[in-house]
């Protein structure tokens, strides 16, 4: 997982203008290998439809990623005898590699992508752009899973696209409804500080810019489609499906332990309503209840099953003190991570510290509960006492989600949140931050970059000092950004695609 280049701060979104002539407002990238027979007639009729239904100028981008049938000649014939389509070649295969590559050196503020074969209707193609282009969504997907989609496709296609989205929703929590289809779009800035941050170059590409864009707090856009399965794909299923597999794996590691730096992307625009200075209304209370309720099941479980190995050597108060105590530390790790947001190793000593001062009423509660158990009946049974500890436990809970709000883990966001740079100029949002490696810029469009010291590489870029604002525990941390080059031929030797 990359981790060593920062996403930086994106601007506001607006609404793209009517239009420079001569910049094309989208660019619409076929990701091919192998595709000699089925590249002509796709790229001639998307640009009939496009030259039809859309308003503004455009560009077809074939990303050729080392195909060895005559594919690299039947792109530069078209690229030669149309204006609007562009070939580039790679000699690396991977579907995510070809994207990246040229998403990151495109001019065009929307960059979109479709399979080769045509599979999606294209009366998609300006609902799925128009939310980028009027600022309103970052991202936008196509969706052969909505309800109102329309799917042709057999049992077994289907069977495995649904088994794979109910995995990224109970391992990743994704929200989206289809990671697969291949019909996409991102916008360029959004795009310039998500794709550092992807690993894979290969069909998880797509999965795993998904998966960070929605943790980050991006906006996900999507279309249902029709859809007519192709039976000459020459997609790998169970390969496919192995290293998908494998990537999310790889992404919920790295998000669990914090690796990725998501924080510096989530909210950037500025313009979030949750951002705003609103009096009385709490923030974020329903997702923190949702997670608390979750974590709080989860350690009541652990505290009756604690309870009931500790009853058998030892008295019911003492299993009790100690169940509780275990459970107690366990809940307020959970929770300081889980339905807090609390990252880092900062403050937890304090936290839990503060964790078993909470853990203390609870005790108190539970113990006096025991005791006038006890005393209304001298032998009580096991289940007995399992059903008052769960009552006294409910006050205990509600008690304990009122104290880690208001005082363990305090809501710190109305403190002033300072950005301050060095003197070395933050490169510009609005203008492409990558150069493709290896090709001057004029061979894929002007492309106009901010100047850097002289005598260096080209894909040296300049490092800016930020505060990225108040952590939870209440420490500022200076953070340095070092954004890194994006190059048409690194390798993958896990993708031999």
């Amino acid at each position: 997982m990359r981790t060593d280049s920062s996403p930086g701060t994106l601007p506001a979104r607006e609404h793209l203008p009517a239009g420079d002539a001569g910049t094309p407002v989208l660019d619409v990238v076929i990701p091919v290998y192998n595709e000699e027979k089925d590249l002509q007639p796709c790229v001639l009729r998307l640009r009939d439809h496009l030259k039809r239904t859309f308003p503004y100028a455009f560009r077809i981008t074939i990303a050729d990623n080392a195909s060895t049938d005559t594919t690299p000649q039947v792109s530069r014939r078209l690229e030669a005898e149309l204006p609007e389509v562009k070939a580039f070649r790679l000699e690396q295969k991977g579907r995510g590699r070809a994207l990246r590559t040229v998403w990151s050196a495109s001019d065009a503020p929307i960059l979109a992508y479709m399979d080769v074969d045509l599979s999606t209707d294209l009366n998609a193609l300006l609902p799925l752009v128009a939310p980028l282009i009027s600022g309103h969504s970052d991202l936008a997907i196509g969706s052969r899973l909505s309800r109102s989609s329309r799917v042709v496709r057999g049992a077994k296609r289907e069977f495995i696209s649904r088994s794979y989205n109910l995995i990224l929703r109970g391992s990743l929590q994704a929200r989206f409804s289809d990671a697969q289809c291949g019909f996409k779009a991102i916008r360029r800035d959004v795009a310039q500080v998500l794709l550092p941050l992807v690993e894979d170059t290969g069909w998880f590409f797509d999965t795993e810019m998904l998966v960070l864009a929605e943790r980050a707090g991006l906006r996900i856009h999507e279309v249902p489609v029709d859809w007519v399965d192709d039976p000459n794909s020459t997609v790998h299923i169970v390969k496919t499906a192995t290293d998908d597999l494998k990537g999310v794996w790889r992404v919920g590691k790295a998000l669990a332990s914090g690796a990725l730096p998501l924080d510096r992307l989530t909210r950037p625009f500025g313009d979030d309503p949750r951002d705003r200075d609103v009096q009385d209304v709490p923030r974020g209370l329903a997702r923190q209840l949702v997670g608390f309720c979750v974590v709080g099941g989860l350690s009541t479980l652990f505290y009756l099953l604690l309870y009931s190995g500790f009853r058998v050597f030892t008295g019911s108060q003492i299993a009790n003190a100690l169940a509780l105590l275990v459970s107690a530390i366990a809940n307020t790790a959970a929770n300081r991570r889980l339905t807090f947001g609390v990252r880092g190793r900062g403050g937890a000593v304090r936290h839990q510290a503060q964790g078993l001062v909470v853990f203390g009423i609870g005790l108190a509660l539970t113990s006096g509960s025991l005791a006038a158990l006890n005393a209304a009946s001298s032998d009580p049974a096991h289940s007995t006492e399992l059903a008052v500890l769960i009552a006294a436990n409910l006050a205990a809970t509600v008690l304990r989600f009122l104290l880690f709000r208001a005082w363990v883990f305090p809501d710190r966001r109305d403190a002033d949140s300072t950005v301050v740079a060095s003197d070395l100029p933050v490169p510009n949002p609005s203008s492409p931050t990558y150069a493709m490696a290896g090709q001057p810029a004029a061979h894929y469009g002007p492309l106009p970059q901010r100047p850097v010291a002289q005598g260096a590489p080209h894909h040296t870029y300049e490092t800016a000092q930020f505060r990225a604002g108040e952590a939870a525990d209440g420490t500022w941390r200076d953070t340095t950004v070092q954004l890194q080059p994006v190059r048409p031929h690194d390798t993958d030797s896990r993708d031999s695609r």
